[in-house]
This record gives C-alpha cells, sequence and structure tokens, in this order.
C-alpha cells in the first residue's frame, strides 16, 4: 500500500517510518487513524466523538496531533461539518487499508490461538425480498455457527464501496444493470433475477389476463420509489420505460413504507395510476394477491416479457481469509436457482 509499505510499530506503540528523510509521519499511532476514519465518515466532529465514545474536545486534540504529524491539514473546517483535503483523501483510503489489514491480522492470530472465531461485517441492503434476505442470513448463520458476523443494513451504491473501502466485507445487494464487472478485490455470485409486481386498477383489462404489456404501462401514471433505495435499478426500470415513452418519469411513492397506503392513494386519484413495486420476486413466478387488493381495487400483474429484472448478488472482499471466502461461496451457490 503505497505511503505505508515501510512502517513499522514502534515500541511505544506507535507507527514510525523507516525512510531517512523524515518525509513520512512519525509517531502516528492506530488511534489516530480511527478517529480521523470516523470524522470523514461522520462529516462531523460531534457525531464521531459519539461513535467513537470520547469527547469532542479529545477528539479535536487528536486530529489535530495527527495533522502535525503528516505536515498538512486533513480536514476542512467548516460550520455545517468538515470536508476532506487532498491529502485527507489519500489518508483516508490508506487509514482504511492498514485498519482491515491490522483488524484481519489481530482476528487471525486470535484463532491461531484458539482465543476467538472470525469475524465478518455483513451489508444487507435495504428493500430486498423479505424471503430472500431472510434465506441469505439463515444460510450464512447455519453454513458458520463459529464465525462472529456483524449485520449492518444500509444502502449500497453501484461499485459496492462500502467493501472497496474495507467499511464492510460482504454484502447482499442488487448488482448495476451498467456495472455487472465489479472491480478488484471484489468477487460476486449471482443468486437470482428478480422482477416487480405492478399493481393495476381491478377495472383495468390487463387485470384479467394477470400481465400488462410495457407499451401501456409506460403511457400510465406510475408511482414507484424511492430512488435512494436503489438507485441503479430506479434509473434502469426508468430508461427502459422512456424508450416506449420518451417524456415518461415516476411519481415517487408518497407512503414507501406501507404498500396498502400506497395502493389506497393510487386507487382514489383522478387518473388510472399504477404502483410499481421493488424487485421482489424470482422471474416467472406469477404475482401473488394479498388482502389489500379487493380493499382498494388493485390488482397485482407482471410485465409481459419481463423487461423490468434486477439481479441479486452476494459481494465479498478476496482479501478475506480463504475459510470465510469459501463460506461465502458455498452459500450463494445453495440458493442461486
Amino acid at each position: 500500500m503505497a505511503g505505508w509499505d515501510c512502517m513499522e510499530k514502534a515500541e511505544n506503540g506507535s507507527i514510525s517510518s523507516l525512510d531517512s528523510d523524515n518525509s513520512a509521519p512519525q509517531g502516528v499511532e492506530l488511534r489516530h487513524l480511527r478517529y480521523f476514519v470516523a470524522v470523514a465518515e461522520a462529516g462531523t466532529f460531534t457525531h464521531a466523538a459519539e461513535r467513537m465514545y470520547v469527547g469532542q474536545p479529545t477528539l479535536s486534540q487528536q486530529i489535530r496531533r495527527l495533522e502535525e504529524f503528516v505536515g498538512t491539514p486533513l480536514l476542512q473546517r467548516r460550520r455545517e461539518g468538515v470536508r476532506l483535503t487532498e491529502a485527507g483523501t489519500v489518508l483516508l483510503e490508506e487509514s482504511r487499508a492498514v485498519l482491515s489489514l491490522v483488524d484481519h491480522g489481530v482476528s487471525r492470530t486470535r484463532r491461531a490461538a484458539g482465543l476467538g472465531p472470525s469475524r465478518l461485517r455483513f451489508v444487507v441492503q435495504p428493500y430486498l425480498p423479505p424471503a430472500l434476505a431472510a434465506e441469505v442470513v439463515s444460510r450464512l448463520r447455519s453454513a458458520a455457527p463459529e464465525v462472529d458476523v456483524t449485520w449492518l443494513e444500509t444502502s449500497l451504491d453501484a461499485e459496492f464501496s462500502s467493501i472497496l473501502q474495507r467499511r464492510a466485507d460482504a454484502a447482499l445487494g442488487w448488482m448495476s444493470p451498467a456495472n455487472r464487472a465489479l472491480p478488484d478485490p471484489l468477487d460476486v455470485m449471482d443468486i437470482g433475477s428478480f422482477e416487480p409486481d405492478v399493481w393495476i386498477p381491478a377495472r383495468h383489462q390487463g387485470a384479467a389476463n394477470g400481465a400488462i404489456g410495457l407499451d401501456e404501462l409506460a403511457r400510465m401514471h406510475i408511482i414507484h420509489g424511492p430512488r435512494h433505495a436503489d438507485p441503479g435499478t430506479y434509473d434502469a426500470w426508468r430508461s427502459v420505460l422512456q424508450t416506449r415513452n420518451p417524456s415518461f418519469d415516476f411519481t415517487d411513492l408518497p407512503f414507501w413504507q406501507s404498500l396498502p397506503l400506497t395502493l389506497a392513494f393510487a386507487a382514489t386519484g383522478r387518473r388510472p395510476s399504477a404502483v410499481l413495486t421493488g424487485p421482489c420476486r424470482l422471474v416467472g413466478i406469477a404475482p401473488q394477491s394479498t388482502a389489500d387488493a379487493g380493499r382498494h381495487e388493485m390488482v397485482p400483474v407482471r410485465v409481459e416479457g419481463s423487461p423490468l429484472t434486477a439481479t441479486a448478488g452476494l459481494v465479498w472482499s478476496t482479501d478475506l481469509p480463504r475459510e470465510l471466502q469459501q463460506v461465502l461461496f458455498e452459500t450463494a451457490e445453495k440458493i442461486a436457482p
């Protein structure tokens, strides 16, 4: 890793450079790096101090000391928060790499000494089909009961940056249609393609057929979202619909955590509306109606030809110990259709 290859742990617990030109940091400790990463990720000293369970004055003092060691400002302190300088951006990447190696090294050392289990930080993307998320969690826990897994529920971007930046080790999420080839050191296994349900008024002619064509759907008022839940899929599906209607756009969900409320909203509108869910069932599986259908006179149907799909993937870092990678691979292999 650039900038850190020639570092060793000094007797006083700090990281000292072996270079003779004194250009590298002197006396930098791991706690300085952890504090710096916390501030960079939290965006404010207040939130970072809460996350690290230290006082804000102590945290500010340690960051200033780190800047003195490095010899240049790492953060721009503003009223609304902090922003990384160019040097800070470089140090953030390197700090994450160093801390990840140390954490994995300690974990492997403890395992070798029989002192503790392997550790895995696993992200589950929000709004995944509950059955899919439950199966992955269940199979992973069953396959490796001795692994200490930290479960994280947070959004993922198309590049799975949380793994690249070593804030997580593995994740379950939607693969971006525009970026199926992930960069090193990431590995991925597809575990199925999913499509949405489209809820349309029961009086619509597509309700009797159980399906609606893409051309007709693109001319309807469609409630879908929120975009921040999965920007890649949201944008891809919008682009598909715009091929049939260039002026098409989604209307965001008014009650994005409640399908019944959204169905009620759509059913009482002045113009015909459809509700497009997120990817919720394997391609080819018929949608299932619920009690909400009769209550709101809305019916779930599929889109003819399955033009709107999303692929779920289990992604992990190839820097993980081989035994953990094998567990993740076997978990994905058992789920994949």
